[in-house]
């Protein structure tokens, strides 16, 4: 009873001068993030781990949560929650979507106050109701916790959760307390930190406490955390709240039947005809700068050299141009290469049959290539391979931003056939197409610069055009970090041959 009779401060009031030796325990939902639901990232991990009809199940859930919550057990409330969304799930799935779908989501709701004194100590605990699975990797690399106190699933030796919690069960009011006793024995932390009545439990433990009030702040922008979302997986946009998600999938069925029509009414017309075609699709494009016209008989075509948002780059560059176009890629599906409304043709990876590959295409004509290899989601451009750079002097930048309100159209661990469509189920897609001035002679290889300055300059180029930040990452870097592969889009012939091997 005790630990109820204590009252806490907020948060404002807490000093973080001279904390740097000194202890810190905090809890998640509410405390440094803003919101005190853990919904959403339920949701995630059953969609991008899961499937539509797992999540379908648990948004269907929501009004028998809440009313478990307010009027019987916060901590039934919770495990029911972790039931759908998690049992039969494989622990590497969620895992995986724990390191490449949340983190985004996390980044975009930290409490400001919270992180202002949580980031002043020296040693950091988080404790938490939801699974240590599902948060610890954004609390250790964007947060700095030491440690991660929450909730353990139960796991099959074949790998998978069953649903249920290990004991002690949910961590939640004494719970909390308890792990942190188990944790740190009888040295109690300097400062905890709470925002709901069941924190005073394990906060009366900490020699000071504080609480966050309920108010609404503005999220601490993402480039004060201490690392920065460049690669984040899953195909939803926003954050799915029992609100967003019912919209999300209230207009799936429409945005399905819509991308349909989006992708097979603008594969056979002429590409100035498709321009049209997007404006009464509600496909909205910006075209900027002054585009080279089309070479002339035996000229040789012109190398558009552009950063790679989503699948549909260089099919958007060709209509903004008005004419046709070819493209490389570093890898594509049949199916994708089948439907495309232009020449793609697939690199290999060999660097002398991909060379000749790229010049035969420019003398056939004008060529897109995106040289970052892999898309990016965020205002970051990934290093660019100098290879394109030896191939021609004739080169024009191009800066593509794109805009997507409800759903990804790139994934690394979903079905890349896909990607196209996702593009185009959302209520209007946006796509802003800058064309630079062709690089002077001077600037090319044959001026006597290299071709790695050639690829370096272009990506400066580009990212200053559209506000994104240089990085030395590559394609290998973000499909590791992902699905845990290179990326690549194995043919047939690879197929049988690693079925041979094994």
């Amino acid at each position: 009873m005790g630990a109820n009779r204590r009252q806490f401060e907020p948060i404002s009031k807490c000093r973080v001068d001279g904390r740097g030796n000194q202890t810190v325990a905090a809890d998640l939902d509410g405390t440094l993030l803003r919101s005190g639901s853990a919904f959403p990232y339920y949701m995630l991990v059953a969609l991008e781990a899961g499937s539509v009809i797992r999540a379908l199940i648990l948004l269907a859930s929501v009004p028998l949560v809440y009313l478990v919550y307010l009027f019987l057990s916060e901590t039934v409330a919770i495990q029911t929650l972790i039931f759908i969304a998690f049992a039969g799930l494989k622990v590497r799935d969620i895992e995986l979507v724990s390191r490449s779908v949340l983190p985004k989501f996390y980044a975009e709701d930290v409490h400001p106050e919270s992180w202002r004194v949580f980031n002043s100590f020296g040693k950091r605990y988080i404790v938490t109701a939801s699974p240590r699975i599902m948060v610890e990797h954004f609390a250790k690399n964007f947060l700095g916790a030491d440690k991660v106190l929450g909730t353990e699933l139960q796991v099959t030796k074949s790998g998978r959760a069953t649903g249920f919690v290990k004991s002690p069960g949910v961590l939640v009011g004494e719970s909390k307390k308890s792990a942190i006793i188990y944790e740190l024995g009888p040295n109690s932390p300097d400062l905890g930190i709470g925002d709901r009545e069941s924190d005073h439990e394990f906060m009366s433990f900490c020699k000071e406490g504080f609480m966050v009030p309920k108010t609404k702040v503005e999220p601490l922008p993402r480039n004060k955390l201490l690392s920065p979302v460049i690669f984040h997986e899953g195909r939803l946009v926003q954050l799915p709240t029992p609100l967003v998600a019912l919209v999300t999938f209230l207009w799936m069925p429409i945005g399905i039947f819509l991308s349909f029509l989006r992708v097979y009414l603008n594969i056979l017309p002429p590409e100035k005809i498709v321009r049209y075609n997007y404006m009464i699709l509600g496909i909205k494009l910006i075209v900027k700068g002054n585009p080279p016209p089309p070479p002339r008989p035996g000229q040789g075509g012109v190398l558009f050299v552009c950063n790679h948002r989503t699948i549909l780059d260089p099919v958007v560059t060709a209509v903004a141009l008005g004419r046709k176009i070819s493209c490389v890629t570093y890898s594509i599906s049949k199916f994708s290469e089948l439907i495309s409304p232009i020449k793609a043709v697939a690199l290999s990876r060999e660097r002398e049959k991909d060379a000749a590959n790229i010049k035969r295409l420019l003398e056939e004509g004008d060529l897109v290539i995106c040289p970052e290899g892999t898309t990016c989601r965020e205002p970051f451009l990934l290093r660019f391979s100098a290879l394109f750079a030896e191939l021609s002097d004739r080169i024009v930048p191009v800066a593509i931003n794109t805009k997507q309100s409800v759903f990804y159209g790139t994934t690394t661990r979903g079905y890349k056939v896909l990607d196209p469509y996702f593009v185009f189920m959302n209520p209007r897609p946006t796509y802003e197409i800058t064309f630079l001035n062709q690089l002077p002679p001077e600037l090319t290889v044959a001026g006597g610069k290299s071709s790695i300055e050639v690829a370096n300059y272009i990506q400066r180029v580009l990212a200053g055009t559209l506000g994104f930040e240089c990085t030395n990452l590559t394609r290998r870097d973000k499909y590791a970090m992902m699905a845990g592969t290179d990326g690549l889009v194995k043919s047939n012939s690879d197929k049988e041959i690693n079925d041979q091997k094994r």
